[in-house]
Order: structure tokens, then sequence, then C-alpha cells
């Protein structure tokens, strides 16, 4: 086993907390490693104007691996008003540095599983005909294009006159919004290429391959948005046709999905859509799961950078408790995400293995896998705390 140097991104709020014993756990099941910790996070947007500073771009493209917690962002004027005074009205604006990150190093791929882990008391059930209770076993992963569509970042306010004439072109448009004063019209696009597109179905494509799936779901809503979602499915239906012909394409609209989360989600094992989309199903799915304490996920592109992160917040009203009561789990299963994606597949399942046995034996729970609302009481009630979880984890790694 080589040793790596690895860019770890605590973050705000509990994301230095679930990283902090990640390592812990990452060491005690044998990764070595070199940890090398990159600044990110709202801090350095209040004192510095930049919540990605240029020192961790450089890092992670040096050392191209990153593992990273969570980040506390808020809106725009919100983010203005909390600069330090030095920086006030210097025409700063707050960007989502995750976001960029995603955009720099085109980590246009993002895998995000949701599985089920036996046991678990927050596992989705539902009733059947005879009205007794079953617990279908899950197995999804969710491949959301990661920089493109409505998460691009191209918006105006008050469009300026070259924009604005250009939409004015479009009959809708001018029918529409045209009518309206311009200082009042907000656009936000959704733009999809063809290159990103077919990268994303590919992955999806090559993932139900390899684990013996034999259809992907494309999940968009190419009956009203024809252009970009159109595109996506047309795609798929040429890829699959000429490359993959023993995988079903199964369509799906995003709002008739999320209905069917809670009929037949044990039908869906490889899910790929666009960007808002997947991060919609995403969370539909770890609803099913779990939540967001079991939600992880991975992201990485064509230049070789990749990064992996639960995608829960940063649960600031937690960040200060004495003793930390949040679930770290999200942020080990992408630990174990980043393990498989460097080549260190065994180890990874070893870590999911303890996981899951912890899970299943029920001795250990945190706060939320009790169904507790999260406070300073929930340790008094039984809840396991951050730290007691992790050591139930690291004494089942070799159990």
């Amino acid at each position: 086993m080589s040793t790596r140097t690895i860019i770890t991104m605590p973050g705000d709020g509990i994301g230095k907390t679930v990283l902090e014993q990640c390592i812990r756990l990452l060491n005690a099941a044998g990764f070595e490693a070199n940890y090398i910790q990159a600044d990110i996070g709202w801090d350095f947007w209040r004192q510095e104007g930049n919540p990605l500073p240029e020192r961790t771009i450089n890092l992670l493209e040096e050392h191209k691996i990153g593992l990273f917690g969570a980040i506390t962002s808020k809106p725009k004027d919100k983010a203005a008003t909390e600069l330090i005074p030095e920086l006030q009205n210097k025409g700063l604006v707050y960007y989502s540095p995750i976001v960029t990150m995603r955009q720099k190093f085109k980590m246009d791929i993002c895998m995000r599983p949701c599985k089920t882990f036996k046991g678990n008391s927050l596992n989705f059930i539902r009733r059947t005909a005879d009205g007794n209770f079953e617990e279908p076993l899950i197995d999804t992963m969710i491949f959301r294009q990661n920089t493109e569509g409505l998460y691009g970042g191209v918006e105006w306010s008050n469009a300026p006159n070259q924009v604005w004439d250009a939409f004015m072109t479009h009959p809708k448009f001018a029918g529409n919004f045209g009518t309206q004063p311009r200082d009042e019209v907000f656009i936000s696009t959704r733009i999809l290429t063809k290159k990103y597109t077919e990268r994303i179905l590919r992955a999806a494509f090559n993932y139900a391959k390899e684990k013996g799936f034999k259809e992907i779901t494309v999940c968009e809503k190419p009956n009203v948005i024809r252009e970009t979602s159109g595109m996506m499915l047309k795609l798929a239906q040429d890829i699959a046709k000429k490359d993959y012909p023993d995988i079903a394409v199964w369509d799906t609209n995003i709002d008739a999905q999320m209905m069917w989360l809670t009929k037949n989600p044990e039908d869906y094992h490889v899910v790929v859509a666009s960007n808002m989309f997947g991060d919609i199903l995403s969370d539909g799915f770890a609803g099913l799961v779990g939540g967001l304490g079991f939600a992880s996920s991975a992201q990485f592109g064509e230049n070789g950078v990749a990064v992996f992160e639960p995608t829960h917040g940063s649960a600031p009203k937690y960040a200060d408790y004495d003793v930390p009561i949040v679930n770290p789990i999200a942020m080990f299963l992408s630990a174990c995400m980043m393990l498989d994606y460097i080549g260190e597949k065994i180890l990874a399942k070893k870590i999911e293995n303890a996981i899951a046995i912890v899970v299943q034996e029920g001795k250990v729970k945190t706060y939320d896998m009790m169904k507790l609302r999260g406070s300073r009481d929930v340790l008094q009630k039984g809840a396991a705390s951050t730290l007691e979880i992790t050591n139930a984890i690291i004494d089942r790694l070799n159990g």
C-alpha cells in the first residue's frame, strides 16, 4: 500500500468534526497517507473575500485527491454584509466554493450512492397488500452531471443590453418577460453540452455494465424542457444502441420519479440526470436509506482531480457542542469512495463492512439513527456521540 498525499478540506461547522474522525478511521484501517489541510469555507470568505483561496486550488492541482467536510453558504446579500469592514463595498460576490471547485477542475461526473444498510431503523418500509410491512433493499447509484445545467452560474439580474437583446429575439421571452421592467426580470440559464452529457451517460453505462445491471434510468423532463432534457434522452438511446445493446434505457420524468421513490425504489439501480435534477434525486433516495447521515459522494473529471464529500451541510447549530453528536457515516462512506477510486478496493470494503456490522447490531446509534431531534440532551437519551460511533466502527474493522 503506497503512501499518498490527501488534501483535507474541513470547511465549516460539522465538516471539521466528521473529517477529523474520518482520518482516525482511515488510520485505524491501515491506510497510509500524508494529509495536508487546505483552506476553504466561510471564514476565508469573511476574512479574504474568497472562500476558495488560490493556495487551496494549487494544492489540489498538485496532489489531485481531496477529502472535503462541509461548507456554509448564504445568499448573496447576506454574504456581502458578513465581510470584514476592509472588504465591504469592494464589489466582491460570494460563489459557492464547492461549485467553483467543480467547474475549475471540470469535475463533471458526480456519483452519489444510496444503499440500504440492514438493521438501520431509518430505512424505508412500505405496507403490503395484506396489511403487513416490507423493507425493500435499495442499491442505487445516482450519476449527476456536475458542472452544467442550472448550477452553471450563467445568470443575470438587470441583464446588460447584449444579453437582453439576445433574449428578446425569442418570441416566448419577448411576449412573456420582455414586457416587464428589465430590472424586475431575473435570468438563470440551463445549459447542457453534448460532450459532458455524453460523459455522464457513459459513466452510468459503464457502471451498470460493471455491476451487472440491465438498465439505466434517464431522469429528466423532456416533454417540457425539450432541448436539454430531450438531447440527454436521445443521446442515451443512441449510445445504448451503438455500444451497450444489453442495457436498456428507461425514461422517467423527475416529478413522477419522486413519487415512485416510495412505490418501487428497489427497481432503480443506475439513475442519471442533469445537475439540479441529480441533486434532488440523490437527496430523495438518501431519505430512503437513512438520510443525509448516510449520503456520500464522489466527483471527478478529465484532469484527474477528485474530491470526496458527504452531501450534508455544515449544520452550524451543532458545531459548538461540547460533545459532538453528528453522524459521521456519510463522511466515512465518502472516504470509502475515495479508496475505491485510488484502487484500494479491499480496504474500502473492509471499512464499509465494519459500518454495516455496527448498523446491523444496533447497539451504537447516533441521534438521527434513534429518530431523535438533534439537541444537546440526546446523549442522555441514549444516543451515541460522534466519537463513540467512530470508536465502535474502528472496533469492528477486524471483526
